[in-house]
């Protein structure tokens, strides 16, 4: 997709970050209304006290649309998290997910964190292709129950 913006995240972005979030993930696995309110916790933590020093949010956008979002968020001195990594359906497949992925695993190792994690489902086979393409490494994976589903919850790590 040509002309695609990777744009910092802005507090305007959040409502639809949340929706965006409830709806896809409701109707591609059935999550329940706990993952948006999740989704708008995350966000409400993250404008209200994040370090933009150490940490980022970007938004992907094409002619004012968006498409999707990735953050880095500070786990401690040494590792950044990676959440609410995030393409709509008509954007996945073209290389945007990898750009967005770049642009913050880039950001981490600049800012001097050591490792980036993660915690995703077992589903998500497209973006754990991506993970293992570029470099991570599955930690662990067990069932869970959430968001009103059966799930298999996994953990990757990458050094940076």
């Amino acid at each position: 997709m040509k002309d695609v913006q990777i744009r910092p995240f802005y507090a305007s972005d959040a409502p639809w970050l949340v929706e965006r979030h409830g709806t896809l993930y409701a109707q591609a696995e059935g999550f329940n209304a706990s993952f948006g309110t999740l989704v708008g916790q995350i966000l409400d933590d993250f404008v209200s006290g994040h370090d933009p020093s150490c940490e980022r949010g970007w938004i992907a956008e094409h002619e004012g649309q968006r498409l999707g979002s990735i953050f880095s968020v500070k786990l401690d001195e040494q590792t950044a998290k990676l959440r609410l990594f995030l393409l709509v359906p008509e954007a996945r497949g073209q290389g945007l997910g990898k750009r967005l992925l770049d642009a913050c695993t880039g950001f981490a190792r600049g800012v001097g964190y050591a490792e980036m994690q993660l915690w995703t489902h077992e589903s998500h086979r497209e973006a754990c292709a991506l993970y293992r393409a570029n470099g991570w490494h599955l930690l662990g994976s067990k069932p869970v129950h959430s968001f009103g589903v059966n799930l298999v919850e996994q953990s990757w790590k990458i050094r940076l």
